[in-house]
């Protein structure tokens, strides 16, 4: 594929492809996850906050790339679902710090055996040897684009 014009109707083209494949993937997993009572922002925020527990509001909806009230108003109601608890950060009064609960924990990790059951199913088609280089060309690509939005790895 080269860099000439693009062609708006070209399904092939790998930008297209590429969030064509990301959509799909969540589309799915959004559909299997919900048994487990969890909709796509629920599943974002448990992820994040696994990932880095202790995150407070701000850093939460930057993670999200939402609004810090928004993130708030999602914050509430996952609190008084019994999904996340706030802590008061050491150092400032005016912080708190976000951790998911026991159930929440347990949750997660039924929603990433969904998730690594979803990704298998998608790279089905693929043989070992495929996906070991898809992995390793997708993080190469991850890398330079975190490298021109300025993002750490």
């Amino acid at each position: 594929m080269g860099r000439g014009a693009l062609n708006p109707d070209d399904d092939g083209y790998i930008g297209y492809m590429l969030s064509d494949v990301a959509r799909l993937i969540r589309t799915v997993f959004d559909r299997r996850v919900r048994k487990l009572g969890l909709t796509r922002a629920q599943w974002l925020c448990l992820t994040r906050l696994h990932r880095r527990p202790g995150a407070s509001q701000t850093e939460l909806a930057e993670m999200l790339e939402i609004d810090r009230a928004s993130a708030g108003r999602m914050i509430d109601r996952m609190e008084k679902a019994g999904w996340v608890q706030r802590r008061p950060d050491d150092g400032d009064r005016r912080v708190n710090r976000l951790y998911l609960t026991p159930g929440a924990r347990k949750s997660h990790a039924r929603m990433w055996k969904i998730a690594e059951a979803t990704v298998d199913d998608a790279l089905g088609a693929l043989s070992p040897r495929e996906r070991e280089a898809f992995t390793r060309m997708t993080a190469r690509v991850k890398g330079r684009l975190q490298a021109l939005a300025g993002a750490s790895p």
